[in-house]
């Protein structure tokens, strides 16, 4: 990802910050032929030193059907993310967009079984438990999970590069910037409200 030195970031708690709240990511590879499958991810910390992604996808996808540990793949993770237009400027300038993202490259190991069963149960958790009647893997029975599972290959991405990309209008005079949140809080979109906040959170030169 090409990221000019203003919008670059080392923010670690920004790095999985956007993770976690954009999990649905893409993972990337390219071996013979680039592939690209959208999965749900999750940043496993269990080791604070040696925090690492863990995600699945299906047996049948052709991607799954080429990798082997130690091969290199890319996560794509995009953020919160909106349109800024030329008119709240009080100069002639162009449009641009605004967003949030990370990119992460990673050297690969697949899960085994019990991993796999553990990566699901976590998962499952996660967007479980906000539900009115969650259903938790413990509740499918073992024998139904260990079963569906057969059709999932699952995979841990231990991070290699991490690049973090915050593109919210730093490059602009102080009046420029605060007409861009107040058009942007206006706007009725949540992901632009969300810009916003971020804007107002942070400090420009």
């Amino acid at each position: 990802m090409f990221i000019p030195k203003i919008y670059r970031s080392e923010d670690d708690h920004l790095m999985k910050e956007i993770i976690r709240k954009n999990a649905f990511a893409l993972l990337i590879s390219s071996e013979n032929k680039i592939r690209a499958t959208h999965s749900m991810m999750m940043l496993n910390e269990d080791n604070p030193e040696e925090i690492y992604i863990e995600t699945h996808i299906s047996r049948a996808n052709p991607q799954a059907k080429i990798l082997k540990d130690g091969d290199e793949v890319l996560c794509d993770f995009l953020g919160a993310h909106t349109y800024i237009s030329s008119s709240w400027y009080n100069h002639l300038n162009v449009s641009t967009w605004n967003y949030e993202a990370v990119q992460v490259y990673g050297k690969i190991k697949l899960m085994n079984h019990e991993e796999l069963y553990n990566h699901l149960e976590k998962l499952t958790s996660k967007y479980e438990q906000s539900q009115k009647c969650p259903v938790f893997v413990k509740d499918m029975g073992k024998e139904f999970v260990e079963k569906e599972m057969k059709g999932a290959f699952g995979i841990k991405i231990f991070p290699t590069e991490i690049y973090i990309n915050q593109k919210l209008s730093q490059n602009r005079k102080e009046s420029d910037y605060q007409n861009i949140i107040s058009n942007l809080e206006n706007s009725g979109n949540e992901n632009s409200r969300k810009i916003a906040d971020k804007m107002k959170s942070i400090q420009i030169k």
